[in-house]
């Protein structure tokens, strides 16, 4: 775990609370939708989840190794499916998470927490696919296969 920058990752973790609030405040100006989608239980389990995603991202920051971020990515996909919350949405809160970490990172550190945000976002993205978040759903299909 000193493979990569661990005096940053001791920044992320000091900061865990603030960076948290942080992202989902910057995931909510960029898509200012989420509101709608979830109240405020759902906010407080979003802001939960990011606590944990910010452990892992100083973990792949301190090592070096985006495996951590990744690894953790893989885990929660199919806990978000389950609690029908878009992939989109966790790739949002991800470039909440890379914008609102920015600022507690020296320049030279930032490219292993963007590696590691890059492959979160990437199985986010194919969780995604795998799970139909990139098109519209049909409502007369989604009728007929609920068995109605």
């Amino acid at each position: 775990m000193t493979a990569g920058f661990p005096a940053a990752a001791a920044r992320l973790l000091a900061g865990r609370d603030r960076i948290g609030v942080r992202a989902l405040e910057i995931a909510l100006d960029l898509d200012p939708t989420l509101d709608d989608r979830y109240d405020d239980e759902g906010f407080r389990h979003l802001l939960r989840d990011t606590g944990v995603f910010i452990d892992r991202l100083a973990r792949s920051v301190a090592s070096g190794d985006p495996r951590w971020a990744r690894e953790w990515a893989e885990w929660v996909g199919p806990v978000y499916r389950r609690r029908a919350i878009p992939m989109d949405d966790l790739v949002t809160i991800a470039e909440g998470l890379r914008r609102a970490s920015a600022v507690d990172l020296a320049p030279e550190e930032r490219p292993a927490l963007d590696a590691a945000v890059d492959a979160a976002v990437e199985v986010f993205r194919w969780w995604r696919r795998l799970a139909g978040d990139a098109r519209k759903r049909n409502r007369i299909l989604a009728f007929i296969y609920r068995g109605a």
